[in-house]
C-alpha cells in the first residue's frame, strides 16, 4: 500500500495511506477544538473538501470558519442552499444561473418568468432552515465535461450547459446536496448542519452574463455568518449605510442631480456641490504645486488615430464611445488623459537634466457604462480624474514611485482616509511590453512600498494591459472598502509614441511613464465622502460653513451686515432671515449639516456680535463677526495640517 507523508503548519508530520481523507488527517494532526472548526483545509496551497482523498506528499494548513477564507466556503454554500431551497419551492418553473459569495455574503441569478420580490424572503429562509436541519451530505462528483452537459440537459438548465460549452477543461467538479445538483469549483462545507446563520437581504435584476442584449434575471442577494452577534451588526451596518446613502443625501443637500432630459451617468452640479467640488480641486492643485508638479489643461475629444497609438482601441475599444465625423475624420472622445500629455511632451526636446517632469490634470473623460451597472456618482458615464503622469528616466524610478505613495497618504489621511488595504497588481493574461520591463516595473514598485514601510497584498493577473500597478483601497466610517488611488508603471506608450531624451552621454533615450491617480475620479470620490462623513463635513470642507439665524424682523438689516462682512473675510456663509420660529430655522440648519449657527438677536444686534451654536447645540459666547472669521480660519488651517 502507497503511503503518504501529511506536514502541518506547526511541522508535525505524520505518515498515512494514499487515499486518507483530510478530514483523518487533521483527526491525527490537530486539536478537537481546531477540528470542529475547520471547514476545509489547504493541501499544498489548493483549497479542497474535507471528504478530498490525498494522493500524495503534502502540506496541510486547516481554514477556519473564523478565517477570511473560509467565511467565504460559508457564504458559497449558503448560496447553494438558498437555490436548493428556490428549485424546492418554485421547481421546474426556475431555471439555476450562478451564485457566486462575494464581499459580506452571497447571491444566486435566477430565470424566472415571476419575478421574485422582497415578499419571497420568509418561504425560501423557512425552506432553508429545513435543508440545514435536515443535515445533508455535500458531495463532491466529477465528469467530463461532455457528461456534465448532458445531465444539465436532461435537467432543463441551459445557462449550466452554456457554462460548459464555453470551458476548456476535460473534467469538471458538480456539488451535490439532496437533490440538487450544483457546477461548481467549490471546496464547500461537509453537510448543511454548518449552515446556521443566515439571511435574506435584497433582490435586483441582472443580465446573464451582463449582457443588457440577454435574458434579464433576479438575483437574490443574502449573507451568513458564523454567529447571531456578527450578522447584528452586520444589519445595523446596512441601517447606517442606508442613512449615509450619497444619492439620498445629495438629493437633501443640493449637491447634485442628474436628469433624464441630459441622460443618465451624467452629473449636473448645483452650487452647494460645485462649492464641495471647488474646495477638494482648490487643495488637490495646491498639494500638487506644493509637490513640484506642473497643471495642464486638455481636450475632450481626439482624432481616432491617437487612439490606435496608444492601443486604446485595441485593450479599451468596447468603453468608447463611437466615433465623429469631424471635416471627413474619425473623432473619439477621450476615456484617458495620458496620450495628450504624451502629446505635449513631444511638443519639444527634453534632456536628461529636464527629468523627472511632473504633470497634473483634473481631466474629464468618458467611458461607456451599462445602464444597469449606473449608481449616483459612483459609477457614471462622464467623470472627471485627478489625474498625472510623471516622465522620469530608469534611476529615478523607484524615488518618484515613493513620493506618489507618500503625497498620496498625505492627501487620503487629510480627507479623514487613514485605514487602508494596498495591492500589488501583476501582469494580466491580455497585456503589452516585453517581460522584462514587466518585471522591472514591478519590482520597483515593490522596493518603493517596501522603503515607505507599507504592508501590501499580491493581486495576481489584475495589472493594466501596459503595466503592473499599485491599488489603494481606503476604508470608510463603516469599514467599507472604496478603489481609489492607483499608480501605475508603463513603458509601452512611451515606445509606441516615440517618446524620447538627449541622455548625459548625448545619445536619445526612452522614458519610463507613470500613471497615478489619488482619489481616482472627483465625482466617485466626493460619493464616498458623503457617505464617510454621513453628508456632516469638515469645516474646512463644508460647503456651508455657517447659517446666519435672524430671532425677528427686527434684527434683519443687522444680518445682512454681518452676512457681507464674513462673506468678504472668506467665510461660506449662508443666512435663513425667514418669518419663523428660532428653533424650526435650526431644525432647518441642522438638516442641512451647517456647521456652526449664527443666532441674532437684539442683544447681539446692540453689542455688534453673534452668538455661536455648534450643530450638536453647544453655545459657545458671543464674540465679533471678526472673532468668528478668524475662528474658522484657525481650525482649518488646523484640519488641513495632518
Amino acid at each position: 500500500m502507497t503511503e503518504i507523508t501529511v506536514t502541518i503548519q506547526d511541522g508535525e508530520k505524520e505518515t498515512f495511506a494514499a487515499g486518507t481523507t483530510a478530514t483523518d488527517a487533521l483527526r491525527a494532526l490537530v486539536s478537537n477544538k481546531q477540528r470542529k472548526q475547520t471547514v476545509a483545509v489547504l493541501y499544498n496551497g489548493t483549497p479542497v473538501d474535507l471528504s478530498c482523498p490525498l494522493q500524495e506528499d503534502g502540506i496541510l494548513a486547516p481554514i477556519t470558519l473564523k478565517s477570511e477564507q473560509g467565511l467565504e466556503i460559508l457564504r458559497h454554500s449558503t448560496a447553494h442552499a438558498m437555490a436548493q431551497a428556490v428549485k424546492e419551492l418554485y421547481g421546474e418553473d426556475v431555471k439555476v444561473a450562478i451564485g457566486p459569495a462575494i464581499e459580506d455574503g452571497f447571491y444566486y441569478d435566477f430565470d424566472r418568468d415571476t419575478p421574485f420580490t422582497p415578499e419571497d424572503f420568509a418561504a425560501i429562509e423557512a425552506k432553508m432552515a429545513e435543508i440545514a436541519k435536515s443535515r445533508q451530505p455535500v458531495e463532491r462528483l466529477e465528469m467530463s465535461r461532455d457528461e456534465a452537459i448532458a445531465f444539465f440537459s436532461e435537467k432543463g438548465e441551459p445557462y449550466k450547459v452554456e457554462l460548459l460549452e464555453d470551458m476548456d477543461e476535460e473534467r469538471v467538479s458538480l456539488y451535490r446536496q439532496g437533490a440538487f445538483v450544483d457546477l461548481c469549483r467549490g471546496p464547500h462545507i461537509p453537510d448543511t448542519s454548518w449552515l446556521k446563520v443566515f439571511k435574506m437581504l435584497r433582490v435586483a435584476g441582472s443580465y446573464w452574463r451582463g449582457d443588457e442584449h440577454r435574458q434579464m434575471l433576479t438575483r437574490l442577494y443574502g449573507t451568513a455568518f458564523t454567529d447571531k452577534k456578527e450578522l447584528k451588526k452586520y444589519l445595523n451596518r446596512l441601517e447606517e449605510a442606508k442613512k449615509r446613502d450619497h444619492r439620498k443625501l445629495g438629493k437633501q443637500l443640493g449637491l447634485f442631480t442628474i436628469s433624464d432630459e441630459i441622460g443618465p451617468g451624467l452629473i449636473l452640479w448645483k452650487p452647494r456641490g460645485s462649492m464641495l467640488r471647488k474646495l477638494i480641486e482648490d487643495y488637490w492643485k495646491d498639494e500638487h504645486y506644493r509637490h513640484d508638479y506642473q497643471l495642464l489643461y486638455t481636450p475632450h475629444i481626439a482624432r481616432q488615430d491617437l487612439w490606435k497609438t496608444s492601443g486604446h482601441l485595441d485593450f479599451y475599444g468596447e468603453n468608447m464611445y463611437s466615433a465623429m465625423d469631424i471635416d471627413e475624420v474619425q473623432y473619439q472622445l477621450k476615456p484617458m488623459n495620458c496620450p495628450f500629455h504624451i502629446e505635449v511632451y513631444n511638443s519639444n526636446k527634453h534632456s536628461y537634466r529636464e527629468l523627472p517632469i511632473r504633470w497634473c490634470e483634473l481631466g474629464t473623460v468618458y467611458r461607456y457604462e451599462r445602464t444597469g451597472a449606473l449608481h449616483g456618482l459612483m459609477r457614471v458615464r462622464g467623470f472627471t480624474q485627478d489625474d498625472a503622469h510623471i516622465f522620469c528616466r530608469p534611476d529615478q524610478l523607484e524615488d518618484e514611485i515613493f513620493n506618489i505613495i507618500d503625497l498620496n497618504l498625505h492627501i487620503l489621511k487629510t480627507f479623514g482616509f487613514d485605514q487602508y488595504d494596498v495591492y500589488l497588481s501583476t501582469r494580466p493574461e491580455k497585456y503589452v511590453g516585453s517581460d522584462e520591463h514587466w518585471d522591472l516595473s514591478t519590482e520597483a514598485l515593490k522596493r518603493a512600498m517596501d522603503k515607505k514601510g507599507l504592508a501590501y497584498e499580491i493581486d495576481p493577473g489584475e495589472g493594466v494591459f501596459y503595466g503592473p500597478k499599485i491599488d489603494i483601497k481606503i476604508k470608510d466610517q463603516l469599514g467599507r472598502s472604496w478603489q481609489c488611488s492607483t499608480i501605475q508603471v508603463d513603458f509601452n506608450l512611451p515606445e509606441r509614441f516615440e517618446m524620447s531624451y538627449t541622455g548625459e552621454d548625448g545619445a536619445g533615450h526612452q522614458p519610463i511613464m507613470i500613471h497615478r491617480a489619488l482619489m481616482g475620479s472627483l465625482e466617485r470620490f466626493i460619493g464616498i465622502l458623503i457617505e464617510h462623513y454621513a453628508g456632516s463635513f469638515p469645516l474646512w470642507m463644508a460647503p456651508e460653513q455657517a447659517r446666519i439665524l435672524n430671532i425677528t424682523d427686527d434684527q434683519a438689516e443687522y444680518c445682512l451686515d454681518i452676512y457681507a462682512q464674513l462673506r468678504k473675510a472668506g467665510v461660506r456663509i449662508d443666512k435663513d432671515l425667514r418669518n419663523e420660529k428660532l428653533n424650526y430655522k435650526i431644525r432647518e440648519a441642522q438638516l442641512m449639516k451647517a456647521p456652526y449657527m449664527l443666532i441674532i438677536g437684539d442683544r447681539e444686534k446692540a453689542d455688534g456680535t453673534v452668538t455661536v451654536r455648534k450643530k450638536n447645540g453647544e453655545n459657545l459666547p458671543p464674540m465679533t463677526p471678526q472673532a468668528f472669521a478668524d475662528m474658522v480660519e484657525k481650525e482649518c488651517a488646523e484640519a488641513m495640517a495632518v
